[in-house]
C-alpha cells in the first residue's frame, strides 16, 4: 500500500513519483475494505463497472450485502447474488438488457433467498442526493399514485406545508441513503488521488454520500486533473476517495466509456452458462478462480 509518504518509485531524474494523498492497493486489499454485511453501492452497466474487484469480493467470499444499484445494476450484480454474497437489493431494476433475464438474480428471487427492496431511478437519486447533503430525507411526487408505496412503509406521504391553496398536495419523503460504501471503475486518477470520472454524474453522487468510496482505474496520470478546467468538472476531489486499485481492463467484461467495449461474446456467454447453479459455479472456477 502507498501512501503520500510514501513513494511507488522515482524517475530517472530522481523526483518523486505516483506520490499519492489516497492509498493505493491491489485489486485484493481494496476488496477487503467491503466488510460483511456492508451496504454497497455500485453503479449500472453503462458507467463504471467495478469488475475485477467484483471477482475479488467473490474470491474473498464476501457475505450479506445490502446492494444499491444507482439507479440500476446490472452483471455485477448477477454475479454478487449468485455467489451467495448478496441478502438485499435495492434498485431500480437488475438488468442485463439485450442479453435477457439475469439468471442468478432471478433464480434467488424464486427460490426467496433475496430480499428485494423496490425501487426507481428517481428515488435511488434522491437518496443519494439526501446523504450528498447531509439531510435526513428528499421530497419526490414522481412515486406517488404507484403501489411502490405499499411495499415500501420506510417512505413517508405528508401534505405539502408551504401549499398556497387549500386543497390538499402530497409529497412523498424519502430516507437517505448513505451507502458504507461506494465501489466504481474509472479510467483515470492523478497522483493526488483525484479521480476522472467524465459524464458520469451518478459516481460524484455516490462518492460523495458514501462513508467510503473505493475506485479502481485504468491508470495514473502524472497531471493534476483538477488543474486542467477541460478535466475538472468531471474530477472526484481526493478529498471523496478513500483508496484505489490501478486494474488495467478492470471493467472487462462490461466495457468502459472512452477505454473499450464491452466483450458482447463473453457476456452472453455468461447469461447461458449462469442458467444453472451448476453452471454459474463452473463460470466462478474458470473466470474469478478462488
Amino acid at each position: 500500500m502507498v501512501t503520500a509518504a510514501r513513494a511507488v518509485a522515482r524517475g530517472a531524474s530522481g523526483m518523486i513519483q505516483n506520490e499519492t494523498q489516497v492509498p493505493v492497493e491491489t485489486i485484493d486489499e481494496l476488496a477487503a475494505r467491503v466488510p460483511d454485511g456492508a451496504q454497497l453501492a455500485v453503479p449500472p452497466d453503462y458507467s463504471g463497472c467495478a469488475m475485477a474487484a467484483v471477482r475479488a469480493l467473490i474470491r474473498r467470499g464476501v457475505k450479506a450485502l445490502h446492494l444499491v444499484g444507482v439507479p440500476q445494476v446490472g452483471f455485477q450484480g448477477d454475479m454478487l447474488i449468485g455467489a451467495g454474497c448478496v441478502a438485499t437489493l435495492e434498485t431500480a431494476a437488475l438488468t442485463l438488457g439485450e442479453y435477457g433475464p439475469a439468471p442468478r438474480f432471478v433464480s434467488a428471487v424464486k427460490s426467496g433467498h433475496l430480499r428485494l427492496k423496490d425501487s426507481t431511478c428517481p428515488v435511488i437519486h434522491a437518496g443519494l442526493q439526501a446523504a450528498e447533503k447531509g439531510v435526513p430525507f428528499m421530497p419526490l411526487r414522481g412515486v406517488l399514485g404507484s403501489d411502490l408505496l405499499e411495499q415500501r412503509d420506510d417512505w413517508r406521504v405528508i401534505d405539502n406545508p408551504y401549499r398556497m391553496t387549500k386543497e390538499q398536495d402530497p409529497i412523498v419523503l424519502l430516507p437517505a441513503i448513505r451507502p458504507d460504501v461506494a465501489l466504481f471503475h474509472a479510467a483515470l486518477a492523478d497522483r493526488q488521488g483525484n479521480v476522472w470520472i467524465g459524464v458520469r454524474r451518478e459516481l460524484m453522487v455516490m462518492a460523495h454520500a458514501a462513508r467510503t468510496t473505493l475506485v479502481s482505474i485504468e491508470a495514473f496520470t502524472d497531471d493534476d486533473l483538477l488543474a486542467d478546467d477541460r478535466l475538472a468538472a468531471g474530477t472526484i476531489p481526493a478529498l471523496y476517495v478513500t483508496a484505489i486499485a490501478e486494474a488495467e481492463n478492470g471493467a472487462w467484461p462490461v466495457g468502459l466509456r472512452g477505454c473499450y467495449a464491452a466483450d458482447r461474446s463473453h457476456l452472453q456467454r455468461y447469461v447461458e452458462v449462469a442458467a444453472t447453479a451448476a453452471g454459474f459455479a463452473r463460470y466462478v472456477d474458470e473466470y474469478v478462480g478462488g
